[in-house]
């Protein structure tokens, strides 16, 4: 059964490991949603309001690999490659990984230390034709933040090279999104490679603050420049203004970029960190969310 972590001004709530089932999204620490207590502020939704559609996604659920995935183009078909948080995959046909797919699946052992404010995950490592990793994850409660620290350790004999985000599926208190939403950046905020000129026209800029012109009627998505100065106390901030709240996310890394998807009912801005570690090393990165009323 899913659990919830609560410190009296958040409260969390979290699927248990493999309730989450596909090949996509991590299967630790998969958070289905967030709650400011004060006022009963929500944040987390689904992908898809729509059974059945979508890759399954929720609330603030992270992935690997979606355009570096480990060990994939080397694999023949029939092989087996690992999705970091999720197991190893095979591969099924020589077309290119597609993250949006499904692979025939053998999950990784996990391990998990839950407290009332913090739970840590301890995926083990599998070896496969040369990669192994030991990932550890802690999601923490201190105040208003929800922070979340990563450790990646290579036990392979090969490079690991791939990415790491968290998809971000937010609509706060369940408004749909339009013109009383603001998504803040710190500096140098450019709207870029639009997929569509229905996301260029849908999409308003000025100064470092987008907003949208009007409801969606269709998903729009696009990349967003700003980062390039190093590291960032805030990445991007989002705030509802009929309910006066905010959540915004922050990290101890250079994003390696950053882009904006959504749909009619969810917005989801997404900072990518990169991963690049040579055997018997390992990386460290922290993310840290804040939910506050304004």
């Amino acid at each position: 059964m899913a659990y919830s972590l609560t410190n009296g001004i958040l409260k969390v709530d979290i699927a248990d490991v493999g309730e989450y089932s596909g090949t996509r999204f991590d299967w630790t620490g998969f958070i289905t949603g967030v709650t400011l207590l004060q006022g009963q502020h929500t944040f987390g939704v689904p992908e898809s309001l729509v059974p059945g559609q979508g890759s399954g996604g929720m609330g603030f659920c992270n992935e690997f690999g979606i355009s570096r995935a480990i060990g994939y183009e080397e694999a023949a078909v029939g092989e087996w490659f690992p999705k970091l948080g999720v197991g190893l995959l095979q591969k099924v046909s020589d077309a290119p990984y597609d993250f949006f797919g499904s692979y025939p699946l053998i999950p990784f052992e996990v391990k998990e230390e839950r407290s009332a404010v913090s739970v840590t995950y301890t995926v083990q490592p599998m070896e496969c034709r040369g990669y192994s990793m030991l990932l550890s994850k802690t999601i923490l409660l201190q105040q208003d933040r929800l922070n979340i620290h990563y450790t990646l350790e290579n036990k392979g004999d090969k490079p690991l090279h791939t990415e790491e985000y968290i998809h971000n599926f937010v609509g706060i208190n369940g408004a749909n999104v339009g013109p009383d939403y603001e998504l803040r950046i710190p500096a140098g905020l450019r709207v870029e490679d639009p997929e569509s000129s229905y996301t260029a026209e849908l999409l308003a800029v000025s100064g470092n603050t987008l907003s949208w012109r009007a409801e969606p009627d269709r998903s729009f998505y696009c990349k967003l420049a700003g980062q390039e100065q190093g590291e960032a106390d805030c990445f991007w901030e989002l705030r509802y203004s009929p309910g006066g709240v905010a959540v915004k996310e922050s990290g101890d890394f250079t994003a390696e970029r950053m882009a904006l998807w959504g749909e009619k009912h969810v917005i989801s801005p997404e900072v990518f960190v990169d991963i690049s570690i040579l055997p018997r090393h390992s990386k460290h990165w922290s993310r840290s969310f804040q939910f506050f009323n304004f």
